[in-house]
């Protein structure tokens, strides 16, 4: 495997030199999978250390987007179905949630690229514990304007939907907005990700060629891209490929 290193390191050159500034993504969508089959086929018992290497992997794309200058990244780590997993690798996956959240506030690189962190979903789904933590680290990077992060945990599309039509809904039995005032802009302004432009730009990995439920107001003219790589073992050559095929596209806002 380490004689490959070199290789890798010339195709990255390669894949990179040809990308431009102007048409990189501002906003890059994530569907992290296949954490629980890369412990399988590692052999190893625990789901929960999959998804640890798959933290880790979003450390490294973390730090590749800072460097291309991609401004946005919205990572899919836990949907509201997830909840039905087993509850030893609930658990395993809150505790998690919970150490990293809270890990945000010390986190240098987080401070030094001045990344805004936000947890996105149905929040009030998840302990008290992780909750608490989320408010940490939100609270620790709120003044940064200059790049953001999404994690979106506890998070179902559909429900995002319904959560922006109970708000606007209200807002018309208030009297606060007629019926006829109700756009798309408003529907945006309701989401979870309101304020943020569309992903430009969905990457799902493992081989799965499927939203499951991700972003479905905000994606509906997204690039979709799906690689093989299963999550935990995404290179950056991997990273690459993606973008060089949605600078390769000539996108259309239409059929």
């Amino acid at each position: 495997m380490y004689p490959l290193k070199p290789i890798y390191r010339i195709y990255e050159w390669y894949i990179s030199r040809n990308l431009t500034q102007e048409n990189m993504p501002k906003h890059v969508a994530i569907i992290m999978d296949g954490n629980r089959r890369f412990s399988k086929i590692q052999g190893n018992n625990k789901i929960i250390e999959g998804h640890k290497k798959g933290i880790a992997t979003l450390e490294r794309v973390l730090d590749w987007c800072v460097d291309l200058g991609i401004e946005i990244v919205t990572a899919y780590a836990f949907s509201t179905e997830n909840f039905n997993r087993s509850p030893e690798e609930v658990k395993g996956l809150m505790k998690l949630f919970q150490e990293n959240f809270e890990a945000i506030a010390q986190n240098k690189k987080i401070h030094q690229n001045e990344v805004q962190v936000k947890a996105v979903g149905k929040l009030e789904l998840l302990p008290e514990n992780v909750r608490k933590a989320i408010q940490i680290a939100e609270e620790s990077t709120s003044s940064y304007q200059k790049r953001r992060v999404n994690i979106a945990i506890g998070y179902d599309g559909r429900l995002e939907i319904i959560d922006a039509i109970q708000k606007i809904a209200q807002k018309v039995k208030d009297g606060e907005l007629s019926i006829e005032g109700i756009n798309e802009d408003m529907v945006n302004d309701n989401l979870y990700t309101a304020g943020l432009e569309d992903p430009n730009l969905i990457i799902r990995t493992s081989g799965e060629e499927r939203l499951s439920g991700f972003l479905l107001w905000q994606s509906s003219y997204s690039e979709l891209y799906f690689c093989d790589s299963l999550w935990p073992q995404l290179r950056k050559v991997d990273f690459l490929r993606a973008l060089r095929s949605y600078q390769q596209r000539e996108r259309r806002f239409g059929v």
